[in-house]
């Protein structure tokens, strides 16, 4: 890291750090309210996409409502997404689905928790739009030239999740148990399942 990046990154962390305490001082937040949106915010984690996964390999009617409209169907769950349209891609034989924030870092973190350091890097973002077989290579998914991959672009107000392809043999496993196979990287498309 370069010397003006690390002076940056403590700007940062300095005016976020004032800027919480004037909101403090004032009366506008309560330590409670930080720590309980701090405490939720990490408590969100991939096995809620999982579970969403699960279901739809288990359930049918739940996976085409979750195909048409992901945001009403994960709330069914009792999963909140607030204003965010959510958008399920389904890998299929036909076509693997990746997902990228070429922006920024937009990840549905409602279903997934905090992103990986590699979901958010420039070469990640850069690199999946334009060489997506390489990129997903590089992480040991190589997808057959017959088979398209689609590269799906996260917004501010839209997220993506993959729904990936049920794994064969695991036909007698109960929706508890097939969550254990369910990956953040599977559900970001970066693996296969």
């Amino acid at each position: 890291m370069s010397a003006a990046h690390e002076h940056a990154d403590r700007s940062d962390e300095f005016l976020e750090q004032a800027f919480r305490e004037a909101l403090l001082a004032a009366g506008v937040l309560t330590q409670q309210s930080v720590d309980e949106r701090v405490e939720f915010m990490y408590s969100r984690n991939p096995a809620l996409g999982a579970r969403v996964v699960a279901r739809a390999w288990v359930d049918p009617g739940f996976k085409t409502r979750l195909l048409a409209d992901g945001s009403a169907a994960v709330r069914e769950l009792g999963i909140e997404v607030g204003a965010l349209k959510l958008v399920v891609v389904e890998n299929t034989a036909e076509a693997h689905n990746v997902i990228v924030c070429t922006l920024c870092s937009c990840y549905p973190r409602m279903l997934l928790g905090l992103p990986p350091e590699w979901y958010k890097s420039a070469p990640y973002r850069s690199r999946v739009v334009a060489q997506p077989r390489e990129v997903l290579a590089e992480f040991g998914t190589h997808i057959s030239n017959d088979r398209a991959v689609r590269v799906h672009d996260s917004t501010a107000d839209m997220r993506y999740l993959v729904l990936p392809m049920r794994p064969e043999g695991t036909e007698g496993l109960t929706e508890a148990e097939l969550q254990t196979l369910v990956t953040r990287d599977g559900m970001i498309g970066t693996v296969k399942l």
